[in-house]
């Protein structure tokens, strides 16, 4: 376990855990990147269900990406992305006291501390104007002191993650954060559905979609990252906003779950399809966790 000593950090990374994050797979994604992006050509990257960030970290930093432009549905992590955007030393003093008030707590007194916290969480969210430096600080340690780090609302938009049991968790990484505000100076954060980003697709765009996984299963399901699920008909909606992009000769990868009904290789049989290993820790049960297949889904 890392200390919460201020980590030394050349390049950004996500600086909240995902379920789904692409952090694993950055590695495979990396080479199945277009030609057009390598080459310099593609200039914009558009990221239309940003999550934890991990692909739009790594493309912004190692290609010639003059303009970002990422959207989500869940508003709190929309005001996380502007927040460390625009008032990073505001975010910063905060979160460095939660991270000192937390680490000189005994293990009860920290889950004391975590509950009073969680509980702040989803009273601020629902204030009309709420504090947004608050509720960022709140939404980072937290997803750094749950259970698993994973984040997960119920249907009222409640984060409801138990506590988790770490022994010296990094709650304020300043350098990481220092070096996701670098990046995201150059990028334009929006709150909305996918098709938001239509407008800001042309032919020198990347689109990276990575929206909630199809269930390999029956017992696999999580899509709570948003109080809305995205079932079949919104897979087959984005399915149709893809091929629509495709038309604006934008370059596409797609990715999702290696679902057993063919699903998506009928949905998207114009396209390439190729499988990749992905390991996931998401899940409860630590037996269940391990090597999966996953899909990309290209127009090039």
């Amino acid at each position: 376990m890392r200390s919460n000593k201020e980590a030394i950090t050349k390049s950004p990374e996500p600086f909240v855990k995902w379920a789904g994050g692409k952090r694993q797979l950055i590695k495979q994604i990396e080479d199945y990147l277009p030609l057009e992006l390598k080459n310099g050509y593609i200039t914009r990257y558009i990221e239309p269900f940003v999550g934890g960030g991990a692909v739009l970290f790594h493309v912004a930093q190692l290609y010639n990406i003059e303009e970002l432009f990422i959207f989500d549905i869940n508003p709190e992590l929309i005001v996380a992305y502007q927040t460390i955007k625009n008032n990073l030393e505001d975010l910063l003093e905060i979160l460095s006291k939660l991270a000192t008030e937390y680490l000189l707590l005994n293990e009860e007194k920290r889950k004391e501390y975590f509950y009073e916290m969680r509980s702040q969480f989803n009273l601020f969210r629902k204030e009309p104007n709420y504090n947004k430096i608050k509720i960022t600080a709140l939404l980072i340690f937290l997803n750094r002191t749950c259970f698993n780090g994973l984040f997960r609302v119920n249907s009222r938009g409640e984060f409801n993650v138990p506590c988790g049991k770490y022994k010296n968790p990094t709650i304020c990484n300043s350098a990481n954060l220092k070096a996701v505000s670098n990046i995201l100076q150059k990028a334009r954060i929006e709150l909305g559905d996918f098709e938001k980003c239509e407008k800001y697709v042309n032919k020198k765009s990347f689109v990276y979609f990575d929206p909630p996984y199809k269930p390999i299963s029956n017992t696999s399901n999580f899509t709570a990252y948003a109080k809305d699920n995205f079932g079949d008909r919104e897979q087959l909606r984005l399915r149709d906003f893809f091929t629509l992009l495709d038309r604006k000769d934008a370059k596409l990868m797609l990715s999702n779950s290696d679902s057993e009904d063919l699903f998506f290789e009928n949905a998207y049989r114009e396209f390439i399809i190729e499988k990749v290993k992905a390991r996931r820790n998401i899940n409860s049960n630590g037996q269940k966790r391990g090597t999966i297949k996953e899909i990309l889904i290209m127009n090039y």
